[in-house]
Order: C-alpha cells, then structure tokens, then sequence
C-alpha cells in the first residue's frame, strides 16, 4: 500500500511571504507601497539607461555613455542616502529608516555597474584596468570608495549587524561620509572647469555633513532659523567656492565670477539650487516645531 505524500499547503505562499531580502515589505512582512516606491524609483535610472542603449542612439559611444551614467547616478543616489537621516530627523516621520539600508545598497550596485562598465571599455584587460586605477588618482580615489561601499553592503543584513554587534557595525557604516566624499571628489577631478552637478552635489553633501555635526550640539530640526540660516552659509559657500575653482582654472577675477554666479539672469548656479533644497528643509520641518507648541498651548488653557 503506497502511501501518499501530502503537499505542504503553505509552499510557496508562505515561502512569498516571508521573504527575508524583499525590499518592498516592511520588518513585519507586510507590504509596504513606501519601500516599493521608493524601489521603483531607484531602479528607473537603470532602466533608463538600458533603454537608451537599446534604441541605439549612443551606439557609436555606448561603453563611455554606461560608465558615465552609472558613475552619475551612483553618486546621486549615495548623497540621497546620505539624506535618509537628516530627513528623518527633521520630518520626524520614522518609516523613512525603512528604506535607507535599500538607497545604500542600490548605490553599491550602481557602483559596481559603473566598474564593470569601465572594464568592458577596457576590453576585460584586468591588468591594464588595475593599473590604471594605480596611476591615475581620481581611479584610485574612486577604488577605494568602491572598496568601503562593498564593506558597507556586505555587512548591511540584519545577520551581520548582529554578528557585528551595534556599537562596531554603527563604527563601520559611519565610513558613508568619507566614501560620499570620495566619490564627489572622483567625479569631479575629471573636470578641468567646474561643472554644474558635482557642484552641485558638493554643496548639498557639506549641507548634510554640517547638519550632522551641528545636531550633535545644538538641535538644529527642531529650529527653523538654524535651517534657513545652515542653508544661506552652505549657498554662499557653493557660491564661493565655485568662483574660486573658476578663477584658478582660468584666471578670471573671481569676484566677477562670484557677482555672475550669484546674478540668476545668468541662470540658476548650484548656490541657489542648494539654498532652495535648504529652505524645502526648512518648511518641512515646521510641522514638527509648531506640534509641540500648540500642545504646550493647551495644557496652558487647560
């Protein structure tokens, strides 16, 4: 007499269900359309640019346009990672946490595109690769920000947190403002002339180191003014430093560059982009300030 054996009635579904990597649920499990927008939008550069390269229109250039794209949008996407905290913070909505450990990790693997690209233009001549990221510096900057971004994916499990422990894993994750800057500065020691982005990107990652290190003194989210008056300093440096960069390229005066920079019937310059990115901050954060005041207001009342 054969015996039959009883399908197990929650294979697949609660195989689906509990998922351990699906970065569209939240930690109970349960569908989360925040995480899976938020995954939406950081996959739609990729597939952007394989779009592009499918309809052909920079066949002729298609290894320089992947590696120059996927370099863009890694750095992008890191200094948005960067971002997840401040935001969370100022806005005090706490759901933002669920999808920094996702931001850090899709720039990881915007960065290896960006490597595997470069080696593809190098027709997968593994030495020649290796030494040119040897002798040419801003190669170099960049392999070493891919070295600490892979430490920081590898270790970015809940597995390996605990392996880890909170205090050593929290030590090693912190190297996410030293590769920020890395990658800024390898992006933009290809540019003999200041270019708008990696200005621009300059200016909002200083926006959100200062951040951090004025919320260790002062609890600058809870205060409109420090924001507005962080997001001025930062600009005027944006403006500054740009002005320099030019002058010493060139040769102009930099205080003619500095008055054209800060003139908007010259266009829009990273300064004002970065003073408005301040300033959105701020009024973000205005729900937060005003709450505990009219609360303080009623017990008053009352």
């Amino acid at each position: 007499m054969t015996t039959r054996t009883q399908p197990r009635s929650d294979f697949p579904a609660s195989l689906w269900q509990r998922l351990p990597m699906a970065p569209w649920r939240d930690r109970a499990g349960r569908f989360s359309a925040f995480k899976a927008l938020t995954l939406a939008g950081l996959v739609a550069p990729g597939l952007w640019i394989l779009a592009e390269l499918q309809m052909g229109r920079y066949s002729a250039l298609a290894t320089e346009f992947l590696i120059e794209e996927t370099g863009a949008w890694a750095i992008r996407i890191l200094v948005l990672s960067l971002a997840v905290t401040p935001l969370r913070r100022i806005v005090d909505w706490a759901p933002i946490l669920l999808v920094r450990r996702m931001v850090g990790v899709t720039a990881f693997v915007y960065v290896a595109l960006h490597l595997m690209a470069y080696i593809l233009d190098q027709k997968f001549d593994l030495v020649r690769v290796a030494t040119e990221i040897v002798l040419r510096t801003y190669l170099t900057i960049g392999f070493v920000g891919l070295a600490l971004l892979t430490a920081l994916a590898v270790t970015s499990t809940d597995a390996m947190v605990k392996r880890l422990g909170g205090r050593r894993w929290r030590m090693l994750h912190k190297s996410a403002y030293l590769i920020g800057a890395l990658a800024i500065l390898h992006q933009s020691m290809q540019f003999k002339l200041p270019e708008a982005e990696p200005t621009l990107l300059a200016a909002f990652y200083f926006w959100l180191m200062a951040y951090r290190l004025l919320s260790v003194r002062l609890d600058i989210g809870r205060s409109p003014l420090r924001l507005v008056l962080l997001s001025v300093g930062v600009a005027v440096l944006a403006a500054l430093g740009e002005a320099t960069w030019i002058a010493l390229a060139t040769g102009a005066d930099p205080r003619m560059v500095l008055a054209a920079n800060l003139d908007i019937e010259y266009g829009f310059r990273p300064a004002w982009y970065v003073l408005a990115g301040g300033l959105a901050m701020t009024l973000l954060s205005l729900p937060r300030t005003i709450r505990p005041r009219q609360r303080r207001q009623r017990l008053v009342a009352e």
